[in-house]
């Protein structure tokens, strides 16, 4: 029975849990055994064994029935029945019965789950306690022990439920190494499945990548004939199919690489110029074919070369302006390339892709990079593709230390934004000029072979006869003297006795592969071929398979399928030059209105916006470029953006009358249309709010920016122009490049710096806007009592009370603003105030001058909002304190 019972524990096709239930009871079990036969009462003969009994049916019942937790539940209760009557006709404290409670607090906390563990756990520990109790006060209920049986009952039970209990932590170790071994086992084989599924992906690629070579070959040698319109319209329509396929490919290639974390990323120099050629050249028929008008913006200050991963940046923004195309029905496709200097010999490019589409849910946009997910799959199910193109977009640029975003208003268009850094390699500037089509054959221009070279001789190798043929008719009008293999070992039989100018090699092929072909080559007696430069042309594509043949010897690397031009080129550069003719460059003509021209992008890369109760002078605002979200302000006669629609003076004089105003945050929505609005200028924006104890715009603010990657928003923690200094310390760094996080992370460490502080002359405003209880506002008219209201930690608080004509405490409250004057940043100071006359503004300026003398004084009239709250005669002295922030405030000194 014991064997059996190991061989349950022990069985592999249960869940860990059920063993250790098993295990446990069984435990549980034994233990009543030792307790039976340790017993000298009646009742123990009796209550035991039934107990016994019923504990193998609940544990048999909940096993088969795969009810673990109510089987335990059960169990428990049996034991927390059974242990006290055990401890009362046991002896007690001085019998053996004591320990084995013990064993039920273990069987509680094994066996049990969630809430049900907690609650047991509790009533064991109060049952145990309530024994003990009892026990102490009223022994007359314990049957006695004598003192040897005590000690022998207690001395046996120890050593028993220690046992046991040692026992059950060795088995469950034992059990906890083989679920690890288990898992390693599992890890292993999934590690291996991996392989296998990449390996058939890296097969697959190779398999289909050779077909799609013949037919791309083929066809272009279609196009470069005389041919009629028809038979080429039918041509291009095959060339661009067959590229989509290549994507289609090269998507689940690329994932599948990433997946296994052997893509690599390779840079090298590349031409900008030609880089967006080619890009364009591939999108603008298919925007044209759905009726979509294709944008192209350049930074004409754009270096013409840089050094990056030409092939993966190519393949990024490809991958965005294809899904901009296909979820697009109408409106435009814009491509936006902008860059700027990070460093000596390094730039920061901004790739921007806008649709005017239909754009991405907010609840969706966290989910748009997932592999094999589409969003809003109702509408998008007649859309074709896979689901990966993002997904391999995100992890690729990531892989090039870069950063993409996406902002989006459902059915209102989406703009993806691409952030990476690259070396300069040439400083000469792109500049603005016209991009020609590369697809010659529409206004009648054919093709013409870049060179010939009638003396050189190039051997193909390849074991697929298309591809030899593709190669061969590729390269005939070069006139070079092609010879051809269909074996690594003909390979080495024709090098034996004919001397080769360059050799295009595959990679797979059977018997001998391309590798094993080079090394023999290089080492071949009496090869006239050992130091011949040969090139890799093979479907095995990607960067890793770049640094293989680079390795391993090769001269060169193209991937199948290949383009005549590009073979071309690639041969062109190895043959000896004394073989070459070069040919004139042939002429390009523009094709009419398709012509795309190259224009500045207007996007700045970051830009600081904030809310109209900033109380900012316009020629600030102006300098700055900082844009404001209106406030509203509700009265009797409707709602009105705040200053522009109404003036704080007309709203004071509203007010007067005893009619109401009411100061209005923008909602969700109005932030939205603002944001969308200002990231057509800017590639970023951060926007700056008031306190968001204070007002509801801070949490309207950060709702609407979850429809947008690019827009930040962050809580200045206070009001009025305190917030203003802030927002112009961050449009300062801005102007200065400063990242996004650099100036996210210096304005929140601003906020302790900020002296926010005003007096106001009478709290019925505040009271009506329910910033202060009534109570408080009778106080302080029968008192004459002036609030100081300063904010702390986003909160606004009374800091103290004044009390006189109000007059008389403006100097009390001067002279305790500007008390500590050492430590006060003496070059900006906003008076920023509300319905108050020039003379009062005089006095106020000249207390200033003698406390403090600032630089620069601003006379601030609040806005309408902010006045609807603190009333007219209310003013406050705002200003930075003296702080360690590095970078130097000569915003506010202009």
């Amino acid at each position: 029975m014991l064997k059996k019972w190991l061989e349950i524990i022990f069985d592999h096709k249960i869940s860990l849990r059920e063993r250790m239930f098993r295990l446990v009871t069984g435990i549980s079990m034994i233990a009543l055994v030792f307790i039976l036969i340790l017993g000298r009462f009646t009742a123990n003969l009796i209550i035991l064994p039934a107990s016994l009994i019923y504990m193998y049916i609940v544990a048999k019942i909940s096993i088969r029935k795969e009810c673990i937790n109510a089987g335990a539940t059960a169990t428990v209760v049996l034991l927390l029945t059974l242990f006290p009557m055990v401890f009362f006709t046991g002896g007690g404290i001085y019998g053996g019965v004591p320990e084995w409670f013990v064993l039920c607090f273990i069987y509680i906390s094994i066996t049990l789950e969630g809430r049900r563990k907690a609650a047991f756990f509790v009533l064991c520990t109060i049952e145990t306690l309530v024994c003990y109790y009892i026990a102490y006060f009223y022994p007359e209920l314990v049957l006695p022990n004598t003192t040897a049986q005590a000690y022998f009952d207690s001395a046996r039970s120890v050593i028993v439920a220690g046992f046991l209990t040692g026992v059950l932590l060795l088995f469950q170790n034992h059990l906890y190494e083989e679920e690890k071994k288990l898992t390693i086992q599992q890890k292993k084989e999934i590690e291996e499945l991996n392989q296998a599924e990449n390996h058939f992906f890296s097969s697959m690629s190779h398999e289909i990548r050779t077909p799609i070579n013949t037919i791309i070959g083929l066809n272009e040698m279609i196009l470069r004939g005389d041919i009629s319109e028809d038979v080429a319209e039918n041509a291009r329509n095959i060339q661009g199919a067959s590229k989509m396929l290549l994507t289609l490919i090269n998507d689940i290639l690329d994932l599948s690489k990433i997946k296994s974390g052997k893509m690599d990323i390779v840079n090298v120099s590349y031409e900008t110029g030609e880089l967006f050629s080619e890009i364009v050249n591939m999108i603008w028929i298919k925007a044209r074919e759905k009726g979509l008008e294709f944008k192209l913006q350049v930074d004409p200050s754009m270096p013409s070369m840089l050094c990056g991963d030409e092939v993966r940046i190519k393949q990024v923004l490809i991958n965005l302006l294809n899904n901009a195309v296909k979820y697009t029905k109408e409106g435009s496709v814009t491509l936006s390339v902008r860059c700027e200097r990070v460093g000596l010999n390094r730039v920061r490019v901004w790739y921007s892709v806008e649709d005017t589409g239909m754009g991405v849910k907010k609840e969706n946009i966290p989910y748009i990079f997932d592999a094999f997910r589409r969003v809003d799959e109702k509408k998008n199910r007649h859309i074709e593709g896979t689901g990966l193109g993002l997904s391999i977009v995100k992890q690729l640029v990531e892989l090039m230390g870069g950063e993409i975003s996406v902002n989006s208003v459902y059915m209102n268009g989406s703009t993806f934004l691409v952030t990476l850094e690259q070396d300069i390699m040439n400083e000469k500037e792109l500049g603005t000029f016209t991009l020609s089509s590369r697809v010659k054959v529409r206004e009648g221009e054919h093709y013409r072979q870049s060179f010939e070279a009638p003396n050189a001789h190039l051997l193909v190798v390849d074991d697929n006869e298309m591809n030899l043929m593709v190669v061969s008719k590729l390269l005939s009008d070069t006139k070079i003297q092609i010879d051809t293999a269909s074996s690594g070992a003909e390979c080495l039989r024709l090098t034996q006795y004919q001397y080769y100018d360059c050799i295009l090699m595959d990679h797979l092929m059977p018997e001998m592969d391309g590798i094993e072909c080079l090394h023999a080559l290089h080492s071949q007696p009496g090869g006239l071929c050992r130091d011949v430069p040969v090139i890799a042309l093979t479907a095995n594509a990607g960067s890793d398979n770049q640094l293989l043949y680079r390795k391993e010897g090769f001269s060169g690397y193209l991937a199948k399928p290949i383009s005549g031009a590009l073979l071309e080129a690639a041969v062109l550069s190895i043959l000896p030059k004394e073989l070459v003719n070069l040919s004139e460059d042939a002429s390009q003509s523009e094709i009419g209105k398709d012509i795309l021209i190259f224009e500045q992008a207007k996007r700045m890369p970051l830009l600081v916006t904030t809310d109209s109760v900033c109380d900012l002078p316009e020629s600030l605002k102006k300098e700055f470029g900082i844009s404001v979200c209106p406030y509203y302000v509700c009265t009797e006669q409707g709602r009105f953006l705040d200053d522009s629609e109404l003036l704080a003076d007309e709203l004071l004089a509203h007010m007067a009358e005893g009619k109401s105003g009411i100061s209005q945050p923008p909602s969700v929505e109005d932030y939205e249309r603002f944001f969308a609005r200002k990231l057509t200028e800017a590639q970023d924006v951060i926007h700056i709010t008031m306190a968001k104890h204070v007002s509801e715009g801070y949490r309207n603010a950060v709702e609407a920016a979850k429809s947008f990657e690019n827009v930040t928003v962050i809580d200045s923690g206070h009001l009025s122009s305190s917030m203003g200094l802030s927002v112009l310390y961050a449009a300062h760094m801005a102007e200065n490049h400063a990242t996004r996080d650099e100036i996210v992370k210096t304005v929140k460490k601003l906020r302790r710096y900020i002296s926010s502080a005003f007096i106001i002359d009478s709290t019925h405003m505040m009271c009506k806007a329910g910033q202060i209880p009534r109570r408080v506002q009778i106080m302080c008219d029968a008192l004459l009592l002036h609030p100081v209201i300063v904010l702390r930690n986003s909160r606004m608080s009374v800091g103290s009370m004044e009390m006189g004509s109000f007059h008389h405490v403006i100097r009390g409250y001067i002279r305790k603003v500007l008390l500590n004057a050492r430590n006060i940043d003496r070059r900006i100071l906003f008076i920023t105030y509300a319905g108050m006359d020039e003379k009062s503004l005089t006095y106020i300026q000249e207390l200033v001058r003698q406390y403090c003398p600032f630089e620069r004084v601003y006379l601030q009239k609040a806005s309408s909002a902010i006045a609807s709250n603190c009333g007219p005669g209310s003013f406050g002295l705002l200003f930075m304190k003296k702080n360690d922030v590095a970078i130097s405030y000569s915003a506010a000194s202009r």
